[in-house]
């Protein structure tokens, strides 16, 4: 982690894939994410802990089991620990995740779309 100021636009310019995390800082335990999602990602849980979703730009959608939360530029939703959920975009968004340093992007669900936490270069 770099000590030097960061910039989110020049951060997710960096990044190439969907649905692949980078490091942007971190603060005291937790992980500061940026990252481009599109398409359907896996329903989820995270058994221990709560994930925030700040969408920056495009609009996402969070499917929960028992409604959809959807989300535009500047909005902040919090899937509280445990509950089951699977983001969805149908054009590129951009998004900045809060999480407890270690947490996994597919939580409970693992599989071939589990991405290990990537730094900015």
């Amino acid at each position: 982690m770099t000590t030097d100021p960061r910039n989110i636009d020049t951060a997710l310019a960096a990044i190439t894939e969907h649905w692949q995390p980078h490091r942007l800082t971190s603060v005291n335990d937790y992980d500061v994410k940026v990252v481009k999602l599109q398409g359907e990602f896996v329903w989820h849980t995270h058994p221990d802990t709560d994930e925030l979703f700040l969408v920056l730009s495009g609009e996402l959608t969070i499917q929960l089991r028992d409604r959809d939360v959807v989300l535009g530029p500047n909005d902040v939703f919090v899937v509280p620990k445990g509950v089951e959920h699977c983001p969805k975009a149908d054009a590129e968004v951009h998004a900045l995740l809060f999480e407890p340093q270690g947490t996994v992007n597919t939580g409970d669900a693992r599989g071939d779309r589990t991405s290990p936490l990537r730094e900015l270069g």
